[in-house]
């Protein structure tokens, strides 16, 4: 995160299983806009009302958020280190675990506030944004470069799922592998 201010477009790709509209897609605008600061916007382009979007709700921690519409963030500094999982539905309801590396040690991480969630819908355009401190997250060093997997679970309208991400490993759709993590930050500048 040494660049400030810097942004990053990065285009998801649905996992070769999902069904997933030809007019769709699901990308992520990634901006840095200070050391341990980070804000993500999720655009989804095409046939909105084909999405099944989950009704505002008050902005508070909930679990199994991925089990409908969500958008998703992983940070962590190596493959076999400890990450956190960001989930963010379009109800403004979240949720941050930590894991101490590939799908082990989840608990959930307490050392991060509530992040600010904004969306916006039209008809052909689906806008999420989550603004997050990274600061207070033990487990991210800040002398190494922070890798990034970013994805998206899209429910359509019949309850059938999509799933994009920034790369896909082979197999199932599994976000935490290390395949995923396919975005690298820079170095956090220390305090």
């Amino acid at each position: 995160m040494g660049r400030y201010n810097a942004a990053m477009h990065q285009a998801l790709k649905p996992h070769p299983d999902s069904l997933v509209p030809m007019a769709m897609h699901v990308d992520v605008d990634v901006r840095c806009p200070r050391s341990g600061g980070l804000i993500l916007t999720y655009v989804v382009a095409g046939p909105i009302s084909d999405v099944r979007i989950p009704p505002a709700a008050a902005a508070s921690r909930a679990d199994k958020l991925w089990q409908h519409t969500c958008f998703e963030a992983f940070v962590g500094a190596s493959p076999d280190a400890a990450y956190y999982e960001f989930n963010f539905s379009p109800s403004t309801e979240w949720a941050v675990y930590r894991f101490d590396g590939y799908r082990s040690g989840m608990r959930v991480a307490t050392e991060i506030g509530v992040p600010p969630i904004q969306v916006q819908s039209s008809p052909d355009r689906y806008t999420l944004q989550a603004t997050l401190d990274l600061d207070g997250l033990s487990g991210l060093p800040r002398d190494a470069a922070w890798r990034l997997g970013l994805a998206a679970v899209i429910e359509d309208s019949r309850g059938r799922m999509a799933y994009w991400a920034l790369a896909h490993p082979p197999g199932k759709p599994d976000f935490h592998h290390s395949q995923c993590f396919a975005h690298e930050l820079s170095s956090p500048v220390l305090p």
